[in-house]
């Protein structure tokens, strides 16, 4: 899964801590956080019929990662709500729209790792995107990669990172494999998640996902577990060891990037004989569904 160039996006206005500037004029100061370390938070969001999905969730989110790293000066919600909307009104978007909301450490005087050279606040960078599901809704390919999900005790995954090196790693393997995405497991051999997703098992019946122990709460996987809760649909949060992965009925992802798409064959295991299964299919038009819906919505 390679994604191309959208043409409506060549001439996109971005916004650089406040300041609405065109894509190829953009610019970040070397001495940032994000350059010199990697050291910022982000969140992916879309924007359905002119509102922000679960924004006051992925803000949450956002400010919960930035307190683990100890941010100073983080902008407070209305100020990046505000400069959501006057970047979707700059670049006249109301549908169809990905957007990447990236705050660092921010600025710092002199090149360095020591966070207390940063003395100016945090910098926030807006990029909103004409950018449908990223996944074909046919289904999508795994290889598991040789890269495991850290537990706390090397990296809390919790903290929502720009740094994404072990998620890299492992896209590379599964490149090279001639896979869409990395199935990624933990030291101790159980299912995290793709370098990029969220995973659930179908199995008899019941949908099973992982622990957070090793991977993001992430927003969607949290809308598809309490979807399950209402419609009465069996589901359980456990660790996942590999064998039982390839014992599944189906296998699906989740994420904002790619919203619900069906994985249809993981390393040599093939499920549903390549194709979308029902239960799959049926969380798929939950989803849509919940999409829909204004109270899930912040209006842009």
């Amino acid at each position: 899964m390679l994604q191309t160039f959208h043409p409506s996006n060549r001439d996109l206005i971005v916004n650089i801590n406040g300041r609405l500037v065109h894509r190829d004029e953009a610019g970040i100061s070397p001495f940032d956080s994000s350059v010199q370390n990697g050291d910022a938070v982000w969140e992916g969001l879309r924007l359905y019929r002119g509102r922000i999905f679960k924004l006051t969730e992925h803000l949450d989110r956002l400010r919960r990662s930035a307190a683990l790293l100890s941010y100073q000066g983080f902008p407070d919600e209305p100020r990046l709500v505000e400069e959501l909307r006057r970047t979707l009104a700059a670049n006249d978007m109301t549908d169809g729209v990905h957007i990447r909301l990236t705050v660092s450490r921010g600025v710092k005087y002199t090149s360095g790792l020591d966070p207390r050279i940063n003395t100016q606040g945090c910098s926030f960078f807006i990029l909103a995107e004409h950018k449908p599901p990223v996944y074909q809704k046919s289904g999508i390919t795994l290889a598991t990669a040789r890269v495991r999900r850290p537990f706390a005790n090397v990296l809390d995954q919790h903290i929502h990172s720009c740094n994404q090196l072990t998620s890299i790693l492992a896209k590379l393997e599964a490149t090279a494999a001639g896979a869409d995405d990395a199935l990624m497991l933990d030291t101790e051999g159980n299912l995290a998640e793709t370098n990029a997703t969220h995973v659930f098992l179908v199995k008899s019946g019941v949908i099973l996902t992982s622990t957070t122990r090793a991977c993001p709460e992430g927003i969607t996987r949290a809308a598809v577990l309490e979807l399950c809760r209402e419609r009465g649909q069996p589901c359980e949060v456990r660790d996942i060891p590999e064998e039982e992965i390839h014992t599944a009925d189906e296998v699906f992802c989740t994420g904002t990037m790619g919203e619900i798409v069906p994985v249809t064959r993981i390393d040599a295991t093939v499920y549903q004989e390549g194709q979308p299964g029902p239960v799959t299919a049926a969380v798929a038009g939950w989803f849509a569904e919940l999409t829909r819906d204004p109270s899930c919505g912040t209006e842009m």
